[in-house]
């Protein structure tokens, strides 16, 4: 992590109905000395959310504001991925700064957390939805037993534990449903989840990439080293511990770093962390709006990220163009990273790998 705190909130942007309930009351509690603006919506801040006007200080919104709203819509999307289903968010939005994140898209980029305080609602939306799924009957690559739900979709849910209690209220309420289980991924080592029962009901996958990348990519995130160091340590708390590996970005030298991290992986768990951990291995995937405002604020970032001789374009589902590594291509890269997680890791179970 960087010298400067990760969240220091001096102004927090308040809709007037999430200040009215008792976890909206909880976070500005939290943070008593940060001047407080109403807003009509934590959608439309444009003082936070426009790309053009605040790419000069990008790294300053996320540590600097905080957003108090809403969740209107309550859904549990299908996924089938890394998780059955997707939970309605209790948070969006990040303070640190990937620069090869998909969430700032959805709001203007910099997106510093928006925190939602209806969590009531969200937890009893969940605990329902679960309850009509009945037990899981046939194991597939998500899990052999439960109905897993992401809660951290569209945030850092380690990160969004430095804010409010939510994601706590989340992991209580997975560790009462028997069927289910809560996941996230996370790039940030919040050791007060040790703390935590999470009853063997939530699954936190730590995103890894090789050193030398996450220097330049990760921006914001705890160092590698403390994330492979916390794996034990959130085992033995009680919880399941994954690994994704991603973003995967080709560059010189890229299968050489895979090597090295995948060699430091093991040495730094313990045959009890390593006989139940499994992976997720996703190539990366860039966005050609996120590459032009990553040029005004980051744009060593974008010689690794932005490779037009590797990539072609794919239109997302919401009409954004984005590049991937071009089809034929791809699949030899991801078979070249299996071939060294079979040679490295062999006990390492990848769940899918895209």
């Amino acid at each position: 992590m960087t010298a400067e705190p990760l969240l220091r909130p001096t102004r927090i942007y308040v809709e007037p109905a999430a200040a009215e309930l008792p976890r909206g009351r909880a976070v500005l509690d939290r943070f008593p000395d940060a001047e407080r603006v109403e807003v009509a919506s934590h959608w439309q801040i444009p003082e936070l959310h426009g790309d053009e006007a605040n790419v000069r200080r990008w790294v300053r919104i996320k540590r600097e504001a905080l957003v108090l709203g809403v969740k209107k819509s309550l859904s549990a999307r299908p996924n089938g991925r890394s998780a059955h289903f997707i939970a309605p968010s209790t948070a969006n939005g990040c303070a640190m700064a990937c620069a090869y994140c998909y969430v700032p898209r959805r709001k203007g980029y910099s997106n510093p957390i928006t925190v939602f305080a209806n969590i009531d609602q969200i937890t009893g939306y969940l605990a329902r939805h679960v309850r009509r799924q009945g037990p899981m009957t046939s194991p597939d690559q998500v899990d052999d037993a439960a109905w897993v739900y992401d809660i951290g979709e569209n945030s850092d849910c380690a990160v969004d534990a430095l804010v409010s209690d939510n994601v706590r209220d989340l992991v209580e309420l997975f560790g009462s449903l028997p069927t289910a289980k809560a996941s996230f991924a996370t790039k940030h080592v919040n050791r007060d989840l040790l703390t935590w029962d999470p009853k063997g009901r939530t699954r936190v996958r730590f995103s890894l990439m090789p050193e030398r990348t996450a220097k330049l990519l990760d921006i914001r995130t705890s160092p590698m080293a403390d994330r492979l160091a916390a794996l034990d340590d959130f085992v033995a708390a009680g919880y399941e511990v994954h690994v994704n590996l991603s973003p995967v970005v080709v560059h010189d030298g890229w299968l050489e770093d895979w090597r090295e991290l995948l060699v430091s992986l093991g040495d730094a768990t313990t045959p009890a962390t390593r006989a139940q951990l499994a992976a997720e291995i996703i190539m990366l995937t860039h966005n050609r709006a996120l590459h032009e405002v990553n040029l005004g604020w980051h744009p060593k970032a974008e010689e690794l990220l932005w490779r037009p001789d590797l990539q072609e374009g794919k239109r997302s589902e919401g009409g954004g163009v984005n590049v991937r590594y071009r089809a034929g291509l791809k699949r030899r890269l991801l078979d070249e990273l299996l071939d060294l997680v079979a040679e490295h890791a062999p006990y390492l179970r990848v769940r899918y790998a895209f």
